[in-house]
């Protein structure tokens, strides 16, 4: 087998690759889009699959509720969320946010996020992320903080306890 080539692509490229990537998506793959006169953001994932393997490398005891929520199906991976600035960018990502979860029927978002990204993960926190704790993926050394979005006030009753504040996770630990 031939070693891979790598380059960098313009959105003019893209374009052009439309179809072969979303062959490389996962299934279930969603986004969601806000626009107004133009486009203000996305929000973008796939649903977690309740077989677990999503959360391997987590560091210590995956909460149980998060558990339950995982094997039931009921868990949608946000790979990233894009917001031009502006006065209201916290209302359109909690809306683009809450519309992939609702779409999926999914009452639990969850995120990775590099633990040295300490500007992405105020914002996430602001946003009512909650952080759980450490993962470690065994191809990289990277240590991601899991970041947890309950949907509705019973998931976020059930998740009530679980904000870490190791590591510089959890809300004021930035």
């Amino acid at each position: 087998m031939a070693p891979a080539r790598l380059r960098r692509l313009n959105r003019w490229l893209v374009e052009g690759l439309r179809e072969d990537l979303v062959v490389l998506r996962r299934p279930g793959f969603a986004m969601v889009i806000a626009e107004t006169d133009s486009l203000r953001g996305c929000a973008f994932g796939f649903p977690v699959g309740g077989d677990g393997s999503w959360w391997l490398g987590f560091d210590g005891a995956l909460p149980r509720s998060i558990e339950q929520l995982a094997v039931s199906g009921n868990v949608f991976a946000f790979a990233d969320i894009l917001l031009r600035p502006h006065p209201q960018d916290r209302e359109v990502a909690r809306r683009v946010q809450e519309r992939l979860l609702t779409d999926h029927q999914a009452t639990l978002g969850v995120t990775l996020m590099d633990r040295a990204d300490r500007q992405a993960l105020a914002a996430l926190r602001s946003l009512r992320w909650l952080d759980i704790g450490e993962l470690r993926r065994p191809a990289g050394a990277t240590t991601f903080r899991a970041l947890v979005l309950p949907l509705g006030e019973r998931t976020t009753a059930r998740l009530e306890g679980l904000v870490t504040t190791s590591g510089g996770g959890g809300p004021g630990g930035a």
